[in-house]
């Protein structure tokens, strides 16, 4: 499994245990309806650079969303609960999700 080593803002990420949502219904569920004890960080690929946004409707706790491009993070946001619109800086091809315990 490819380890992700994000760095941003002077500070490093090492992402090496994950989840590689690659269907249309892991991408499409996310963390939604996950259990609060769920500690286990998502993956999202995209083919192309893409600029989506993402909700926390259905997620019952804070995680983090790392938005990277061509392997280099343009923007992290904490994501509280129940929010209906969260989007990053930029255009991106891979989105990672982190739950927050």
């Amino acid at each position: 499994m490819k380890k992700f080593i994000v760095s941003y803002k002077g500070k490093k990420i090492i992402i090496d245990n994950y989840f590689f949502c690659d269907s249309l219904f892991s991408q499409m569920r996310g963390l939604m309806f996950r259990s609060k004890k769920f500690k286990t960080p998502l993956v999202f690929r995209f083919n192309k650079p893409v600029s989506l946004a993402i909700h926390s409707l259905f997620v019952n706790f804070k995680f983090r969303a790392i938005w990277l491009r061509d392997g280099k993070a343009i923007d992290i946001q904490t994501v509280k609960p129940y929010q209906l619109y969260i989007k990053s800086k930029g255009k991106f091809d891979t989105l990672i999700e982190i739950p927050i315990i």
